[in-house]
């Protein structure tokens, strides 16, 4: 089984408040497309495409490895993927999307999405339980439904996918059409979606308060290490063991 990994990693950083692409915006030094793209590659992902603002082409290839093959994204994560997907090699048969910014996504996690692939399974997404109290508000902001969040998920990434179902989903979909993952693009073409069990430390860097909780868990796994902790409880527990460039 052959994976390419695609990259989303054209947004903006305005939410972070950055003056440049949120995947160009550092963690402990790196930029946060850096340590997603180590993350695959750590989880058994060799190929990888990464989709990027034209104007920044430049930049990322600065600080991503010259075997990375950087293409130009879309104004939406949609038109991103399709423009990755059309830009892996023929020798692909499983596709692997990833968010740039969700930096220390643990190794394990892409295995759990390979392995369900090889077991035949057309499309995967990692997903974890929904703790809060979940509720449907109106446009007024008045409570209308809670649902019941036992069969809850809040979804991650890698989203994993048999490369034909999901080139064949993104063929069928309005080009004008902007779905928040390529698990709906999927289920748009009634493809059925399994999940894995995801995991907290692949949280997704949305806001200034997420960078710095990554930062702190970069920090403390930083500071265990050098207090004597093991290298391999190091890359357990920030889930990416950096390649070199």
């Amino acid at each position: 089984m052959h994976a390419v990994g695609i990259v989303a990693a054209a947004g903006s950083g305005l939410r972070l408040g950055a003056d440049l692409p949120k995947a160009l915006v550092p963690l402990a030094g790196r930029p946060l497309v850096a340590w997603s793209v180590d993350a695959l590659r750590a989880g058994g992902v060799t190929e990888i495409v990464v989709a990027v603002p034209a104007e920044q082409r430049d930049a990322f290839a600065a600080v991503l490895p010259a075997d990375v093959r950087l293409v130009d994204g879309g104004a939406s994560r949609t038109a991103s993927v399709r423009a990755g997907l059309a830009a892996a090699s023929a020798a692909a048969d499983v596709v692997l999307v990833h968010d740039a910014a969700r930096p220390l996504t643990p190794p394990d996690l892409v295995r759990r999405v390979l392995a369900a692939l090889a077991d035949g399974h057309r499309a995967v997404v990692p997903a974890l339980p929904v703790v809060d109290t979940t509720v449907v508000v109106d446009d007024a902001g008045v409570v209308t439904d809670a649902p019941p969040r036992a069969s809850l998920r809040r979804v991650q990434t890698p989203q994993g996918f048999d490369r034909a179902v999901l080139a064949s989903a993104y063929a069928g979909l309005d080009p004008a059409a902007d779905l928040t993952d390529d698990a709906a693009v999927v289920r748009a073409a009634g493809v059925p979606v399994v999940t894995v069990d995801g995991d907290e430390r692949a949280a997704k860097v949305t806001v200034r308060h997420d960078l710095d909780l990554a930062e702190a868990t970069v920090g403390t796994t930083s500071e265990r290490a050098s207090q004597g902790a093991p290298a391999t409880e190091e890359r357990n527990e920030l889930g990416v063991e950096p390649c070199a460039r």
